[in-house]
């Protein structure tokens, strides 16, 4: 435990951000694997709703600095030419 004040806030607060970021990160994937699932499945208006949910999510996430914007601008491209690939054909 450290013994100045204002390094046992920055811990704290540390850990806190850091328990947000891991939140995030989950969300995205978790908002990935969905919108894939949805893109197999004939359901296509369920694969738009889910693709711009998580569209909007990485864009926040590499706003506030938890992923790259690199990153998130390939995890998008990726994600759209999967949900694109799965629509075009049904």
């Amino acid at each position: 435990m450290p013994n100045i004040k204002s390094v046992a806030k920055d811990v704290k607060k540390s850990r806190e951000l850091r328990l947000r970021n891991i939140a995030t990160k989950s969300r995205i994937k978790t908002l990935v694997k969905g919108t894939k699932a949805a893109a197999e499945s004939s359901d296509t208006e369920k694969a738009g709703k889910l693709l711009l949910e998580t569209v909007s999510t990485v864009d926040k996430a590499a706003k506030r600095g938890i992923i790259h914007k690199n990153a998130a601008a390939r995890r998008k491209s990726r994600l759209m030419k999967n949900v694109n690939k799965a629509t075009a054909g049904k």
